[in-house]
């Protein structure tokens, strides 16, 4: 990853070229609107100085050539301009629609496990202000910096060959605006726009989980407190971007004070190459007045820096999540093979240890699930219960022992077909904001009507869908809104059913049910995932007959037990 306080990050880099020929055609017609406008002011200086000397003289004057020019460069200026609009922002909604897919898909694989670390409003900040930030680079700071050197250069090549002395001068005060106004608006970037994303992102997870946390707020008299807090957060955003637009105003000053230099030495190295006929005063006006939209031009430079260099902190920040420094043990070397229809889940001997832990959390743990066997581990809180679906699922290897399917090693297969291979419900298993028949796609989006009603059949929740008139089309709202704690746990279980995998692992599926849905789930789950390998982690007791082989794990062993729940 290269430093990201200068470029944006390689991978991140690939994404944006993706679109290299919409962004090259764009910053090119923005160009050529710069070149429009100043052509355009330096055509009127020409013809208004060429115009007010016939005037003084008494000469004949050619009003319609010059008239002529200047009505062609406006409609070329428009034109570029509506052209380059268009162009420059259908390439950022192209870049951030690309931007979001690389972020959830880079993502995705982390949330099981990586993601632990970041609370959800961050997530949200990055998902939201980051990606804006670097979605908009185009039309914010790429589009703008490289057209405006680009007239500089022409303008300066332009003015040299007619008067090399005010090409010169325009040459310095170029090179002094490039360098002043970049430097003065973003000093300290780096510590300035990070402090200023982590304040955003502090406020706005402040806000996400007051809202989320509203009823426990009320309820603990803690609602004055979280306002309190929360406009402290607001007056260090304020802070942060009264400091960015303090050094902007800076940066503007600076541009304006140059200009003011300029102009004046401008005009007089003008003056005397007319005086000593080295140039003719209508062409000496055309030079000023360029002199003068090339300046103006220029004033773009220092917020188009400062919005880059944002851009290259926030896609550094995108990086870290979904390249954190510090991940889970690694995957090691990536396999091809695919895995087999069915086959027996063993892990042996297995020792595992997160980063940064000398505590092992299994430490030779061995356990086999057969082909079509239900099995049971129940444990503390802490003991690694959660490592093995980790391990499970591909997520981390071992550092010792090994995880085998069909009697090969996980390392072997392909990770993408392993996956296809398993339906997971996780402990916090969401219901999407939508319709019944939405959530169930997510399982198995090629699934019919009548493998969606079966689906649901088979964890007793058809009858309460058909009783509610809209079938599969049913709302369900925010988070389930509209379903019971046990209804939501159901819809989530059936969407894990859909997927047609020979083996089920299921994360603390009675969390937060009372004792009677909690075994009537259960047994609707031996019911459903009959001929599936099953791996439940529960520190609940389970029924009779939902499970065949029981088992506890304890300072890092698997160690079977008879009792309550197994056959």
């Amino acid at each position: 990853m290269t430093d990201r306080n200068d470029t944006l990050p390689v991978r991140l880099r690939e994404v944006v070229l993706r679109h290299r020929r919409r962004i090259v055609l764009a910053i090119a017609l923005l160009l050529l609107t710069l070149l429009a406008g100043t052509a355009l002011l330096g055509l009127s200086g020409h013809f208004l100085t060429a115009a007010a000397l016939a005037g003084s003289t008494a000469l004949g004057f050619n009003f319609f050539g010059p008239s002529a020019g200047i009505r062609a460069l406006t409609f070329v200026r428009i034109l570029s301009r509506y052209a380059e609009k268009l162009l420059g922002h259908d390439a950022t909604l192209r870049l951030a629609r690309d931007l979001r897919v690389w972020f959830f898909r880079r993502a995705l694989p982390l949330a099981p496990l990586g993601l632990g670390r970041f609370r959800i409003g961050e997530l949200m900040a990055r998902l939201m202000a980051d990606i804006e930030a670097v979605d908009g680079v185009l039309v914010r700071a790429l589009g703008p910096l490289l057209a405006v050197l680009s007239l500089c250069a022409l303008a300066t090549l332009v003015a040299t060959l007619a008067v090399p002395a005010a090409g010169a001068l325009l040459l310095i005060a170029l090179m002094l605006i490039g360098a002043l106004a970049p430097w003065l608006a973003a000093r300290s970037v780096a510590a300035l726009e990070g402090e200023r994303a982590e304040a955003r992102m502090r406020l706005r997870a402040s806000v996400q989980e007051g809202i989320e946390g509203q009823q426990d707020l009320v309820a603990m008299d803690a609602a004055s407190a979280w306002l309190a807090a929360l406009d402290a957060r607001s007056r260090e955003v304020a802070h942060w971007e009264d400091l960015r637009k303090r050094r902007l105003a800076l940066a503007s000053l600076a541009h304006a004070l140059a200009t003011a230099a300029t102009l004046p030495a401008m005009l007089w190295v003008l003056l005397s190459a007319v005086h000593a006929e080295r140039i003719g005063a209508a062409a000496a006006g055309g030079l000023f007045f360029m002199t003068v939209a090339v300046l103006e031009a220029c004033s773009a430079i220092a917020p188009a820096w400062q919005a880059w260099r944002a851009a290259a902190t926030a896609a550094g920040r995108l990086e870290e999540v979904v390249e954190p420094k510090h991940e889970a043990p690694s995957r090691g070397r990536m396999g091809a093979q695919p895995p087999a229809p069915r086959g027996a889940l063993w892990f042996r001997e297995v020792v595992f240890a997160w980063p940064g832990s000398a505590r092992r959390v299994l430490d030779g743990a061995s356990l086999r699930i057969e082909a079509g066997e239900r099995v049971l581990v129940s444990g503390d809180s802490g003991e690694g219960k959660s490592s093995l679906l980790a391990l499970a699922l591909g997520l981390c290897t071992p550092q010792a022992g090994e995880v085998r399917f069909a009697d090969d090693d996980l390392r072997t297969l392909d990770p993408a077909l392993w996956h296809t291979r398993i339906a997971w419900l996780p402990q916090d298993a969401p219901v999407f904001s939508g319709s019944v028949r939405e959530n169930l796609h997510l399982g198995d989006p090629d699934a019919d009507d009548a493998r969606l009603w079966r689906a649901l059949a088979q964890v007793k929740l058809d009858a309460r869908f058909h009783d509610a008139g809209d079938g599969l089309d049913t709302w369900v709202g925010e988070n389930g809104a509209t379903l019971s704690a046990g209804q939501a746990r159901r819809l989530a279980l059936a969407r894990a059913l859909l997927r047609d995998a020979p083996l089920l692992l299921l994360d603390e599926p009675t969390e937060g049910l009372d004792q009677d849905t909690a075994d009537a789930l259960m047994r609707d789950i031996a019911t459903a995932s009959e001929g599936r390998s099953v791996l439940i982690i529960s520190h609940a007791t389970l029924p009779d007959g939902v499970v065949d082989t029981r088992y506890r794990l304890r300072d890092g062993k698997l160690m079977h037990e008879d009792g309550p729940g197994s056959l």
